[in-house]
């Protein structure tokens, strides 16, 4: 199942794919630093097929890279407001698509991807869950409003590598969720490392803990 780029308005393009049904619930992917590379595309195409009408929003303007150097700038010249803007324009975009079925918006995302999906139902009242694998939240300006999470959902898929650093700020975020009356579980994968989900990394990519996050995921987000 092939997916299609589309334009969101302003300098705003994404990566939208509809299911063989026509129709499910909608979804936004939010990538890694890399910014739109093959795997971002294929996992949205892999959520088409599992029945979501699934786009993934081009942050970096349509820039890529596979070196850690130069996606690490990328990232720290990401604005919060600005990746705050495309996720709301991405979710008023699905909301206007036929295909889309009224039944709130969910959000995924991978790394730096993770820690925009925790911001995500902050940023758009039609965004109602979010699922988060291995969150980085390394921007100076990043601070949700976490009171919009009420009567909202998020789920967390942690790798064991990353505790030290990113464990305190999760379970920092998890309490605010359910302290303005939102919903949230965190998963550990034992011996996980950052980055399991991401097959075109054979050196950090674990299968198993790749499937039962993805099945936990579907799970979470069927209506």
């Amino acid at each position: 199942m092939s997916g299609t780029m589309i334009e969101l308005g302003a300098d705003a393009r994404g990566y939208l794919a509809i299911p063989e049904q026509g129709a499910g619930p909608a979804l936004i992917v939010i990538g890694e630093w890399w910014g739109m590379v093959p795997h971002i595309r294929d996992v949205v195409e892999r959520f088409a097929a599992a029945g979501f009408v699934a786009l993934a929003v081009d942050h970096y303007r349509g820039v890529a890279t596979t070196e850690p150097d130069e996606a690490q700038k990328l990232m720290m010249g990401l604005r919060i407001a600005d990746v705050a803007a495309d996720i709301a324009a991405a979710a008023d975009y699905l909301v206007e698509r036929p295909e889309a079925q009224q039944v709130g918006i969910r959000v995924t995302g991978f790394c730096m991807g993770g820690g925009l999906a925790l911001l995500a139902p902050t940023v758009s009242d039609h965004i109602v869950k979010a699922a988060a694998f291995y969150p980085a939240m390394p921007w100076p300006d990043y601070a949700p409003d976490w009171s919009r999470y009420a009567g909202k959902a998020a789920i967390v898929h942690k790798a064991e590598s990353d505790e030290s650093w990113a464990g305190p700020a999760i379970a920092s975020y998890a309490s605010a969720i359910a302290e303005h009356g939102g919903s949230i579980e965190v998963f550990a994968y034992q011996g996980s490392e950052h980055a399991f989900f991401n097959d075109d990394r054979p050196e950090v990519y674990h299968p198993g803990h790749a499937r039962l996050a993805w099945d936990r995921t579907l799970d979470f987000f069927r209506p």
